[in-house]
This record gives structure tokens, sequence and C-alpha cells, in this order.
């Protein structure tokens, strides 16, 4: 049987930027084994499929995988599932705003494709996630270390480094210019030889409040040791506990905060990523992530029966 299928450039308006997901909008008949295959052989960072059984209209179930298993929760695959189903006539968009439901492992994630002559222009999703903060930092002696920095490169005015999770543990490290987000590069026998594992963080979100342009508020990149010392991988899923990490500081007001984060540079494959958060100082907080997607390619496969 014959599967179409697309690759996007998610987070980014232009080709060769932001983060490579493949999308099958009709993946009805494809079993785990095969869609397991399929992530394999494309050997993206995330492969979606799109089921239509779901009764209800404006409703599709949505399951992930990456070459190496299934994901039950990621940001960027609804960006471009998204996007493709629009843009394949999946969806029409007859007003400026569509909504839609996709059913993720975790449960149902409502999105709004906003449209401009019946083409889909943003992609926005809504979460609420609670989120655990430790103030428990390694020193900036190790820090500095394990991220090949100086000292005069770490902010304590404004942020400080800190332990956060909505699920998956980050250790959030803040610093003065993204340069030096840009110029950061892991060391693994330092990281072992520091208190950053006893934290139990997985990976570090390394910030500054500062990007290559003007459109970005943040310049945010993800190291670790399960990450290439030379990769910047997609930043998406560590979004919500970046946003809680901003509401434990007594200087982030509450009320609504619209702000944009950016991940790469010019040099590399820049994401823009549009956030919204409802800071209320409650437990849950309520999280709206946004981005542009391109089509990249499109193709079929052609599996047995």
């Amino acid at each position: 049987m014959k599967y179409q299928y697309y690759i996007a450039d998610v987070f980014t308006d232009r080709v060769f930027n932001g983060a490579q997901i493949a999308v099958f909008p009709k993946a009805d008949g494809l079993n785990a084994e095969k869609m397991a295959v399929l992530a394999k052989e494309l050997n993206l960072s995330e492969t979606v499929f799109i089921f239509h059984k779901l009764q209800e209209d404006g409703r599709r179930r949505m399951r992930i995988f990456s070459p190496l298993g299934e994901i039950n929760f990621a940001g960027h695959p609804i960006i471009a599932a998204a996007y493709v189903l629009a843009i394949s006539g999946d969806i029409a968009l007859t007003d400026p705003l569509t909504k839609l439901v996709f059913e993720q492992n975790v449960g149902a994630i409502e999105v709004n494709i906003s449209s401009r002559d019946g083409q889909p222009s943003l992609v926005q999703f809504s979460r609420s996630v609670s989120s655990i903060i430790d103030r428990f930092a390694p020193s900036d002696d190790e820090l500095c270390r394990f991220l090949g920095l100086n000292l005069a490169d770490l902010d304590h005015k404004k942020y400080s480094p800190r332990l956060v999770s909505c699920g998956f543990p980050y250790l959030a490290v803040p610093v003065w210019n993204y340069e030096s987000v840009r110029k950061a590069r892991f060391n693994y026998a330092a990281w072992s030889q520091s208190a950053a594992p006893q934290t139990a963080a997985q990976e570090i979100l390394l910030f500054a409040p500062k990007s290559s342009g003007p459109e970005a508020d943040f310049n945010v990149r993800l190291l670790g040791p399960n990450i290439g010392i030379h990769d910047d991988p997609p930043v998406g899923s560590a979004m919500p506990a970046f946003c809680c990490y901003l509401c434990s500081f007594e200087q982030t007001r509450k009320g609504t905060h619209v702000f944009a984060v950016e991940r790469g540079d010019q040099f590399s494959r820049r994401s823009l990523i549009q956030l919204e958060m409802d800071n209320k100082g409650l437990e849950n907080l309520t999280i709206r992530v946004g981005g542009q997607a391109v089509l990249f390619a499109e193709g079929s496969v052609n599996l047995p029966d």
C-alpha cells in the first residue's frame, strides 16, 4: 500500500532552518511496528502519523516516533502536523482561525491554525503544566568547567541556575550574552565530577536574555551528556520547563507574558518559537506555544499489505 508523507521545516518561515519533521497525514492501516520502521528509515528527529478513525470532526489521533521508538508528547510534531493537514487539503481553512484537536499519548492537545487567504500562517497549541523547582545547583566554578565558559559569562543578577522539571529535569543556566550560549562546549568529564548528576538533571538548558536579532527575547540551547558536543537539538519540548523557570522568579509579574525564544543563529538551523504564559502564581501554568512551518519535501512509500 502507498502512503504519502511530507517533510516540514518547523518553527521557521524559510527552508533549511528550524527542525525537520516528517508527517504521514493519512496513516490509517499502519501498526506500531511499521511506524517504528518508517521513522528509523527517515532518520529525522521525529516522524508523525495521523489517524482519522475518531468520529468527532476536527479531531485526529497522533502518534510520534523517533528513530529510537515512540514518544508520548512533543511540540514540533503538532506544528508540523497541523501545517501539513492544512496544505494537503485535509483541513479546510475557511475562517481566519481554525480549531482542531490532536490526541497524543498524553491526552488531547487543542490547536489553533491562523490563516491568510486559505494558507496557514501560524499554528499554536496550549498546555497546562505543573513543575518542580529546586534552587540547588552546582557551583559557578563547576558550571564553567563543564560548559567551557568563564565566570564573567554567568548571570546572577536577574536570574540564577535552578533545576526545573515538568516531568523531565533540566538544569537551567543563565548567561549574559547569546554569544556565550553559542560558544559553550559540554565537557562530560567535568560534568561527572561535579554536583550536577546529584540534581537528577539530564540536560542543561542554557539561555541568554538576548538573541541574534530583534525578533526574539531569549536565545536557548540544550547541552548534556547525551547530546553531541557540536549538536544544537530542538528545544520545543523544553519550553514548558523554561516558562515555569521564568515564573519561579519574583520579578516575573503575574499576568500574561508574550515573548519569543530563538534556537540557533543565522549560521545554523535557526528556530523561532512564539510563547505566551499566564502567570497566576498557581501550581499549574497555562502556556501557549506557536510557530510557523514551511514545506521542504514530499514523497510516498510503498509498503507490503
